[in-house]
């Protein structure tokens, strides 16, 4: 007799482990099916986390060298790679171990094995060894994630032509890497790999860098990455790579036809939503291509099923996924909630200078017929910013002339990451740019840098 539950989640990433955990807070027999030995998905073992410790040694490299400016000579200063991956290794054990213990005081039950759904309302889990099995549920979330993948004809022998996982695994850095793809993913490995001494180019096909991003923070991240020696191909296509003395030689068709001589080619164009093994088209399920149709409430067309994450077509994001899976568990609990304002969804780029953008860009505002009044205000005429010698970039604020609705906020700059929250809420609670100019910020902060941008948007910036 298969065992019974009110809920399976089939995926153990960001948006599936936080679903079961509120199912669990919700009273409901919860269960999640895993392929993997470890909750925590894309995100903690391939993505968000191991990224971000890669990135933060980075940045520590970059600021040795800035302290002679302050008097600070820091002398014999030597970088190992293979201590760096030990330490991203300690800290996502550490949240595996976290993730387990709330899913034990859960009750949550993990299946290891590869899910599929032979029918509404139960699911086949298949291990890698031994009998698979059939669990049952009045709800199913599909939370699978997804995958790297390449350009047709471009085979990843995940040595010398790798994925953003590999990158995360390397036995020794190359002297020289092409990335390919200027998108989020592509430009944080650019700006690591640059940090710890490897010669970079970075080739975009589309005329920018994170071409979905403002495209004056776009040109802005383009000036410095220039400037810090990172070879920038936009607007360039890649056609082709060979081999010879034991070097890629990477051609590339653009404003100039050319062929590069490189050590690594990290192939970063994107990722694809993982369906293929769960057998929705048998089901029935509506599909578009390899994304699962959903309604507000992440509901699929077939009754108790719904999808999140990266397997639909919303912003592959992390902490999107995770409030997905809120919504969908709180609609399948019969619980009061609402759908997402996929125009109120913030979005993170840790380069050195970071970028963090929420909402729509002028361009984007003007397209929905809005009477667009923007302000910005460039981190170079904030104290703060002079304090710890960061002094690139800007905020820029996209508003409503009429109500003075914020419709976006676009940041590059020093830890633009961690500022983009107050906005964001201010935009989520329906304020608008002038509660957000009336808001007192703290002297000196990098915050002040909001502050000011909102100040523009109305009357005009005051230290600008």
């Amino acid at each position: 007799m298969s065992q019974a539950f009110d809920l399976i989640v089939v995926g153990g990433g960001p948006g599936g482990y936080v679903a079961a955990f509120r199912a669990a807070q919700l009273g409901l027999k919860t269960a999640i099916v895993e392929k993997t030995p470890a909750l925590g998905g894309t995100c903690l073992h391939w993505g968000c986390i191991p990224t971000k410790v890669l990135l933060h040694a980075a940045e520590f490299m970059e600021e040795v060298e800035s302290m002679k400016e302050y008097g600070i000579t820091v002398k014999g200063v030597t970088f190992d790679w293979p201590t760096l991956l030990a330490k991203k290794k300690a800290v996502v054990q550490k949240y595996v171990t976290g993730l387990n213990f709330l899913a034990k005081r859960g009750k949550i039950e993990v299946f290891e094995g590869v899910g599929s759904i032979p029918a509404a309302g139960q699911v086949k889990v298949t291990p890698k060894k031994g009998a698979a099995q059939t669990i049952t549920a009045k709800a199913i979330i599909i939370a699978t994630g997804s995958e790297v993948t390449t350009i047709p004809g471009l085979e990843l022998d995940h040595k010398k032509i790798i994925s953003s996982d590999d990158a995360l695994y390397l036995d020794k850095l190359p002297k020289s890497i092409v990335v390919l793809g200027g998108g989020a993913v592509g430009v944080e490995f650019a700006s690591l790999f640059k940090s710890f001494g490897v010669d970079v180019t970075v080739v975009e096909m589309l005329p920018a860098l994170l071409p979905m991003m403002e495209p004056e923070v776009s040109k802005e991240l383009e000036r410095n990455f220039k400037k810090r020696k990172i070879n920038v191909k936009s607007g360039t296509k890649f056609a082709g790579v060979t081999t010879k003395n034991r070097k890629l030689h990477v051609k590339l068709e653009g404003k100039k036809n050319e062929t590069i001589e490189t050590d690594m080619l990290l192939v970063a164009i994107g990722r694809r939503p993982v369906t293929a093994e769960l057998g929705l088209e048998k089901l029935g399920v509506a599909m578009d291509g390899r994304f699962v149709k959903v309604d507000g409430y992440l509901q699929t067309n077939v009754p108790g099923i719904y999808a999140i994450g990266d397997v639909i077509k919303t912003l592959a994001l992390a902490h999107l996924a995770s409030e997905e899976g809120v919504v969908a568990v709180e609609h399948a609990a019969g619980r009061e909630t609402h759908p997402i304002n996929h125009d109120q969804v913030p979005s993170n780029v840790y380069t050195l200078p970071e970028v963090a953008a929420v909402g729509l860009t002028e361009a984007q505002a003007k397209e929905k017929g809005y009477d667009v009044k923007v302000g910005k205000f460039p981190f170079s005429a904030n104290s703060k910013s002079a304090v710890v010698g960061h002094t690139e970039g800007f905020v820029k604020i996209v508003t409503d002339k009429k109500y003075g609705e914020i419709l976006g906020v676009h940041m590059i700059g020093p830890h633009v990451t961690e500022l983009l929250a107050g906005p964001t809420g201010i935009m989520a609670s329906e304020g608008t740019v002038h509660e957000l100019a009336r808001t007192i910020h703290a002297h000196p902060t990098l915050s002040e840098a909001v502050h000011e941008a909102a100040l523009a948007a109305i009357d005009g910036a005051i230290h600008a």
